[in-house]
């Protein structure tokens, strides 16, 4: 069905009645049927600015941009947009903080009243969850806009979704405290879970959407006790943790396709510590999955420049080394004489021209 929109309008003092904000665990207002911050949103604060001017619009009666909320099942409301100007003017009527030196609490009865009266303008709005993935899509292009991680968790809102932020993205949740050295971005911004539904899914080849629907209404305990076992792996075959070189790696992708292989992780440190300081490895980063792979290309080994290639080539006549065919050094590449593998360096000396086709058939061989 085509998603149903409703005009209404709601004063402050309705949306403010029963107004609780738990921080982390749910803002909640208009007599306990607003759910202000559902579980699956960010936990996001306007900054004062932000949040002053929202105030001053509301005491002038200016209008503010409308707001949209979702009606439930249970009919019951949660904000799809306009979550912080909700908060932000909640707080206010609850003396959290003040503005231009006022708090609500020291402001004359009639302007106490003006912002009560305040009527806000709200969409209320209703549909399956296709119609609600496409209505976030359209609200969602101005103001903070949600990640794509927290649109799937609006979507897909339900136990899995409450189970797997609790692990995933809280401040110093437990996948933080396990893996923060390994883990790129913040859980607050849905990094964490996102990344672990990224693993899971690629090991499972689905699509993240899909995995969500198929769990809506379940536990999210597979997919923690995954993500345990994919960062106990890679604590147990890389014991020493280089935060710098490993944070960030695609370690459930590497999971994936090397877990079942056998490591020797002190045989493994002992290739990472010479591999750091070889001069000919500009991609550090790239050593974890050398080591898994045995691809060179990882490592975005060491290439000959310019200079050392047209020396090289005046030396052989603009021969190839190989088959003696004559060739421009646009058509010629540099070759490494004794390979990086066997203790070959990118100096002049260990340089070779070839022909395209001479140094395709021996990097084959």
């Amino acid at each position: 069905m085509a998603m149903e929109i409703e005009l209404h309008e709601v004063t402050v003092a309705e949306v403010s009645d029963g107004y609780q904000n738990l921080h982390e665990d749910g803002v909640f207002g208009y007599g306990g049927k607003l759910d202000i911050r559902p579980q699956y949103q960010r936990y996001f604060i306007y900054k004062e600015n932000q949040r002053d001017e929202v105030i001053r619009t509301v005491k002038k009666n200016f209008p503010l941009n409308v707001m949209y909320w979702v009606i439930r099942d249970d009919g019951t409301f949660e904000v799809m947009d306009g979550q912080q100007r909700t908060i932000s003017i909640c707080d206010y009527v609850n003396n959290v903080f003040s503005v231009d030196g006022q708090y609500f609490q020291s402001l004359s009865a009639k302007v106490k009243q003006t912002i009560l009266d305040y009527k806000l303008t709200v969409y209320f709005c209703r549909g399956d969850d296709d119609d609600k993935l496409a209505w976030f899509q359209v609200v969602n292009i101005a103001g903070e806009k949600l990640y794509d991680q927290e649109i799937r968790n609006a979507i897909y809102a339900g136990n899995f979704v409450n189970e797997a932020r609790a692990f995933f993205s809280r401040n110093n949740c437990p996948a933080y405290t396990l893996a923060k050295d390994y883990m790129d971005g913040k859980p607050i911004r849905q990094k964490y879970f996102e990344t672990a539904l990224e693993w899971i899914c690629d090991l499972q080849r689905r699509t993240i959407e899909d995995y969500m629907a198929a769990h809506k209404h379940g536990d999210a305990e597979e997919l923690k006790q995954y993500f345990r076992d994919v960062i106990a792996w890679v604590k147990k075959i890389f014991p020493k943790c280089r935060v710098k070189q490993m944070k960030g790696l695609p370690w459930g992708i590497f999971y994936n396709k090397y877990s079942a292989e056998t490591f020797d992780a002190d045989d493994l440190e002992k290739k990472i510590s010479r591999l750091l300081k070889d001069n000919e490895v500009t991609n550090k980063r790239g050593i974890y999955e050398y080591l898994l792979s045995g691809d060179e290309k990882h490592l975005s080994l060491r290439t000959f420049d310019d200079d050392i290639k047209e020396i090289v080539y005046e030396r052989q006549n603009g021969n190839c080394a190989t088959c003696g065919k004559h060739c421009e050094l646009a058509a010629m590449e540099a070759d490494h004489i004794d390979p990086w593998s066997k203790g070959g360096k990118t100096v002049e000396k260990n340089c070779q021209m070839l022909c395209k086709s001479c140094n395709r058939r021996k990097s084959n061989r």
